[in-house]
């Protein structure tokens, strides 16, 4: 019939920037995901979790900032101005002020929440990511600082990837300083900063018009530039005189750097400066060796964000880090396969008659606490090694009818193909 739609060829793909996980997919994620809890529960941090819907008002608490523009905002059937969250920040301060006189200081929590943003994609961004997040919730000290970059260098060890990662740190109080020494007045800083963080973005040519129309005249916009050539802590130092307490932070924060055994790991870095409005002290970000890639993670201290959202003043520091960009270095470092997880076992039958044998197989070494792969269908020799070979577990057994006759199992070890010989009476569990 001609007019009707052809509903049998519609073929339905993701929203652009959104993502299906097939298994193999998911085995990545959740291997990202098992080295970030177990790194965040060796530091001893609790985990939560919050709504993925939040108030608009709540995200626009910090207005005039890009990530304002990307945010996927809807009315619900009541009126509300609602939002997917495009980060978690907003969401735990708005947590932690609601309970804020019933909870123990300092706090040390972690999540992984699904956040997006409407943006334009590149190598390593997506409209929809998961973020883990840590965030200690008012201890001023930079063992804070310290402690969060130690617990995401964990997770780093646990994927392989420590030694191709390095961190860059610097400081928006210092940032102010220099700028107050070089005559920027500082409400010319927020707009600054802004510009400042689309350094390598966009060119310089680029950098200097958002300067401009921030509000800053040549001069001071050149003064900006002639920061951003310090090469180190001392030589900050040296321009401004004398050691202010942002600086004395930043030597604090490598020393005890080094006290975790991060010395050589970390750097310090003018340029680094973060985005997001809230930052007030130290900021830090981690790029790959070969700067290949997007900042792998990043974060700050961030002292007034509770105060903005009805809770009482308090600093906190935070450390955002995301699955994209860290799923697309462990395949380019070939780490996948090292973290993956694969089945303890597979268990696979000749014939339908020894389905029964294989199933108290299964179940003997799945009640030791072993992970047991096993066949829901008879299959020959061939098909099933074939099968789990191909990396699915790292031991397998094949049952035939002698087998059961003897009542043994050949154990194979798929790795080097050795073999030995159980009987079935005499399985764990």
């Amino acid at each position: 019939m001609t007019g009707e739609p052809d509903t049998h060829s519609t073929r339905f793909e993701p929203p652009r920037g959104m993502r299906d996980f097939y298994p193999g997919e998911m085995e990545k994620r959740n291997a990202i995901f098992d080295a970030w809890i177990g790194a965040a529960r060796q530091f001893g941090f609790a985990q939560y979790d919050a709504c993925v819907v939040e108030s608009l008002d709540l995200l626009r608490r910090k207005g005039g900032e890009e990530i304002v523009e990307q945010i996927y905002t809807f009315t619900d059937k009541s009126g509300r101005e609602l939002a997917l969250r495009p980060e978690m920040t907003p969401s735990l301060a708005r947590m932690i002020a609601a309970r804020q006189g019933a909870l123990a200081f300092p706090l040390k929590w972690f999540a992984i929440p699904q956040c997006f943003r409407y943006e334009r994609m590149s190598r390593g961004r997506k409209r929809e990511h998961f973020q883990w997040n840590l965030d200690i919730v008012g201890e001023p000290s930079v063992a804070a600082e310290a402690e969060v970059l130690a617990c995401a260098f964990r997770a780093l060890d646990l994927m392989g990837l420590a030694p191709d990662v390095r961190v860059h740190y610097s400081s928006r109080a210092l940032l102010s300083d220099l700028m107050l020494k070089l005559g920027i007045p500082r409400q010319e800083h927020a707009a600054a900063f802004l510009a400042l963080d689309k350094r390598g973005k966009v060119d310089d040519a680029e950098i200097s018009s958002l300067l401009l129309a921030g509000g800053m005249d040549a001069a001071r916009a050149g003064a900006v530039f002639d920061i951003l050539k310090i090469a180190t802590l001392d030589d900050a130092v040296r321009l401004l005189g004398e050691r202010t307490p942002s600086a004395q932070a930043l030597e604090s924060l490598s020393s005890l750097l080094d006290a975790h055994g991060l010395a050589g790991r970390a750097r310090f870095d003018i340029g680094v400066v973060r985005g997001l409005g809230y930052y007030t002290g130290i900021v830090f970000e981690a790029f790959d060796l070969d700067r290949k890639f997007r900042a792998i993670f990043g974060g700050g201290r961030y002292d007034r964000l509770l105060q903005d959202v009805g809770g009482s003043a308090m600093t906190a520091v935070g450390l955002g880090f995301g699955d994209v960009v860290v799923g697309e270095l462990l395949e380019d470092k070939g780490r996948l396969s090292a973290i993956s997880r694969r089945a303890d076992l597979a268990v696979g039958y000749m014939e339908d008659a020894q389905q029964e044998a294989a199933i108290r197989v299964a179940s003997a070494f799945r009640r030791s606490g072993q992970c047991v792969d096993m066949s829901v269908r008879s299959e020959k020799a061939k098909a099933f090694f074939g099968r789990v070979g191909k990396g699915g577990a790292r031991q397998a057994v094949y049952i035939g009818p002698d087998d059961v006759a003897k009542g043994e199992i050949r154990l194979k070890n798929l790795d080097d193909r050795s073999e030995h010989i159980r009987k079935m009476d005499a399985l764990p569990g």
